[in-house]
């Protein structure tokens, strides 16, 4: 029987998160494995949280878009194994593409909320240097054969442009915009140390040059300039919208964060950092995949009994600057919203395909701890293949403030 009753649901707090550094395909990482890269997360998890028992830790969920060589093999065993948990920690693997990793995250909080683990570790991996997304798929004809989809649908750029199509006022220029104020404010943050405390560095091996210490993303561009933007290319389409300037890049990286049932995180004297609130996945056309986080986030809200309103930030991650723009547009929000990812996001940052979603939570986390009069936060993004994935929070530094002020 789960909990202490049958029927109890436990609260679940997420712990800690951290990610290595995130780097170009063909980049920093070029020559670093990618089960390296989610063992050297884990490691740091463990090191940051020494009250934590590494016996004490039920489950390794690990997600990965494209689940061959390094990064296959039930990645979750695998680099449990690696990390030096115990033998007796079991693990596996996760696929919902870019949503890999927060499915691991609610799939084991869920497990955590009925009783079955008290303790997980939840991210994911992505190189997608080493292998480019859909490296030895054999997708089934009948998917475009028998137009079950559009072949747009296959091709994450076009849908994109898609979008730009269903939604006309937001112009190549608006995008760019986006993309431009992205840029900046992970100069800014990165300025303030807002985003290095939850870097874990990572050693990189180079053939010709030896061994480096990566402490930094590699991907962002702090000189870009509106008018580099507006010269770039289209290459989805002669005369679009969508260029590598408004778009996250090609990416390798891993993320990770401990999640543990409330009362356990208390008994082992471990931080609560955020509470989940709820959450919600949703399926749409898959030619414009980037509109799912709407209504995967109207799914959340509904389930939650929040609305829109209630939310005070939100992390949205950006794989194209028409997906959050048409999310924004939506939901009645302004582009330069200061709810809306204060550190910037992936067209700066980057977007490792199945690692990113906790990268959005462990930013929403530090920002609750700044931001204590912010009950609740969000994190939000579009999937691959016609799918949306939010999660909702809520801040545990936010009734000491209420006490404070009252």
């Amino acid at each position: 029987m789960f909990g202490s009753a049958r029927g109890s649901v436990r609260d679940v707090v997420f712990v800690d998160g951290v990610r290595t550094p995130f780097g170009k395909a063909k980049g920093v990482y070029a020559e670093t494995r990618a089960d390296d890269l989610i063992v050297r997360v884990i490691r740091e998890l463990l090191r940051r949280n020494p009250s934590l028992p590494p016996e004490r830790v039920d489950e390794v969920a690990i997600a990965a878009t494209t689940q061959i060589g390094d990064q296959g093999l039930t990645i979750g065993r695998i680099a449990g194994v690696l990390a030096g948990l115990p033998e007796s920690v079991p693990g596996y693997a996760v696929d919902r593409m870019c949503a890999g990793a927060v499915t691991a995250v609610t799939t084991t909080a869920s497990s955590i909320a009925v009783g079955a683990y008290d303790v997980a570790v939840a991210g994911g991996v992505e190189h997608m240097g080493r292998h480019p997304m859909g490296e030895g798929a054999d997708l089934n004809p009948r998917f475009v054969a028998e137009r079950l989809v559009d072949p747009s649908a296959l091709v994450m750029g076009s849908t994109a442009e898609n979008v730009h199509d269903r939604y006309p006022a937001i112009t190549r220029a608006r995008a760019d915009a986006y993309a431009l104020a992205s840029q900046e404010k992970v100069a800014k943050a990165y300025a303030n140390g807002q985003i290095q405390p939850d870097l874990v560095p990572m050693a990189a091996r180079h053939a010709d040059s030896g061994w480096e210490l990566v402490t930094a993303d590699e991907p962002p561009r702090p000189a870009t300039t509106l008018a580099g933007l507006a010269g770039l290319r289209t290459p989805f389409r002669p005369h679009g919208r969508v260029t590598a300037g408004n778009s996250a890049g090609i990416n390798d990286g891993a993320t990770g964060c401990l999640l543990a049932a409330a009362e356990v995180a208390a008994e082992l004297g471990l931080p609560a950092k955020m509470t989940l609130v709820g959450y919600g996945f949703a399926g749409v056309a898959p030619e414009v995949m980037g509109v799912g986080p709407i209504p995967s986030t109207e799914k959340a809200l509904a389930r939650t009994g929040l609305t829109i309103d209630d939310i005070g930030l939100f992390e949205l991650n950006e794989a194209f600057a028409v997906q959050v723009l048409a999310f924004l547009d939506h939901f009645g929000i302004a582009d330069d919203d200061p709810r809306v990812n204060r550190y910037g996001g992936a067209i700066a940052l980057g977007h490792p395909l199945a690692s990113s979603g906790v990268r959005l939570m462990t930013q929403l986390a530090r920002q609750f701890a700044e931001h204590p009069e912010v009950r609740y936060g969000m994190t939000a993004m579009c999937v691959g293949l016609g799918m949306g994935a939010t999660t909702v929070w809520e801040n545990p530094h936010h009734d000491a403030a209420t006490t404070a002020t009252s």
